[in-house]
């Protein structure tokens, strides 16, 4: 059987950015054509400029929250449902319409692995001509029909499982003799504690492709254990298939249909290889052409290549929450801020606002990394920062790299006992 799901994964690095490249231009011409609220938000945007990194992330950043603002707004005046985002409508083009919580709402369209889920669920194990038993949920949300169509691309078939009813579960395994399951992992281990519970074993259950959830080391060594390699894929309703975890388990190798940049919370600046920040993503999926869609999620950049000979980026996968707004004395705290503050420095690198003290006795600290100890420059900064924030604040200068790599730019310590 072949290692690779096409000759796509193992491409030239440089002959993969040259596509995306080459793609990106039509594809913003595309939204703004096709998509009301891109023609709004490019309006000012030359479409056949936008032919790098660089250019890509001078654009606007559409975080999830302005999505879902948009849709509810549209929806009260009477208007598109997806408030202009899908380029495409209802009828035979978008045979099924999902729901996110919010609600936001999403199309599917009717391109063959509309979600591009076949090439994580083949990284997982999964070859043709295999039964895949699906837990994902195959209402509201879009991840049974995600899963689904991602294995009938493939050319395997699928029970839909769907949630619950633990025992049909366990008897449906027992009977089908499925090559492996697709879910949550931890439904999978209820399912397999409730086989053990019946006295039963099932033995063909011996991969899985996760999601959903967090898959950590110590569920992974219980899988193992359990006879069952388990693999994780990182995808969103809004965008499919973002990443997908291989046999080395390095990191996760992002998908060939999407451009990804990691950009400082708060803003849509890129940050540097290996630091951590939001993850932030455009698809080329022409039916919901989505440019630089914020996902939320924290991530970083590996740096190498997968040892599977797959040449794609790596990231190390969810490493939490971008949205670190946070209330101090009656007042919203964003990233954004914190960021505008440093750039009024060219002496000031990367920030962190740290908040303690106890409940109605806050202490907002931002400490600043820099090769300066001049103590007219922190003077200044917490000029800015009362500027800024419209709170007064200390200042504490740290040595370049001083500060931990793990994308917090507001970090809330407080007590509240």
């Amino acid at each position: 059987m072949h290692k690779y799901f096409d000759a796509l994964e193992t491409r030239d690095p440089e002959s993969r950015e040259a596509a995306l490249l080459a793609a990106l231009p039509k594809q913003v011409a595309h939204a703004k054509q096709s998509s009301a609220a891109f023609a709004s938000l490019l309006a000012d945007v030359n479409p056949a400029e936008i032919t790098s990194r660089a250019a890509l992330a001078k654009l606007p950043v559409i975080r999830k929250s302005e999505l879902q603002e948009r849709q509810q707004a549209a929806r009260a005046a009477g208007g598109n449902v997806f408030g202009g985002f899908s380029a495409i409508g209802f009828g035979a083009a978008m045979p099924r319409v999902f729901a996110s919580p919010g609600p936001i709402y999403e199309p599917e369209g009717t391109a063959k692995d509309y979600w591009r889920m076949a090439r994580a669920i083949y990284a997982a194990g999964f070859r043709p001509g295999e039964l895949i038993h699906n837990s994902f949920s195959y209402h509201f949300v879009p991840a049974g029909s995600m899963m689904e169509t991602g294995a009938h691309a493939m050319g395997c078939t699928v029970f839909p499982g769907g949630t619950g009813q633990t025992e049909q579960q366990v008897q449906a395994m027992r009977e089908l003799q499925p090559a492996g399951y697709i879910g949550t992992p931890s439904f999978l281990k209820i399912i397999v504690e409730k086989a053990e519970e019946l006295g039963l074993t099932l033995p063909s259950v011996k991969k899985a492709m996760f999601g959903g959830e967090a898959y950590p080391p110590s569920l992974r060594d219980w899988f193992t254990a359990h006879g069952i390699a388990g693999y994780q894929c990182y995808a969103t309703a809004d965008l499919g298939l973002i990443a997908y975890e291989t046999e080395a388990r390095e990191g996760l190798v992002l998908d060939e249909g999407v451009m990804v940049e990691i950009v400082r919370p708060g803003t849509g600046d890129p940050v540097a290889e290996g630091e951590v920040g939001e993850l932030v993503v455009t698809s080329l999926n022409h039916d919901y052409p989505l440019i630089r869609f914020g996902t939320g999620d924290l991530s970083a950049v590996l740096s190498g290549h997968c040892p599977t000979g797959r040449t794609n980026i790596r990231i190390k996968g969810w490493m939490g929450r971008a949205d670190q707004t946070t209330k101090i004395r009656g007042m919203f705290v964003h990233p954004k801020q914190v960021d505008e503050v440093v750039k009024r420095f060219p002496e000031l690198q990367r920030a962190r606002l740290v908040v303690s003290g106890e409940m109605a006795n806050d202490v907002m600290t931002l400490k600043v990394e820099s090769a300066s100890t001049d103590t007219a420059l922190s003077a200044r900064v917490g000029e800015a920062i009362r500027d800024i924030t419209k709170l007064r604040g200390q200042v504490e200068l740290c040595a370049p790299g001083a500060l931990p790599n793990d994308g917090k730019v507001i970090d809330d310590i407080r007590s509240y006992k």
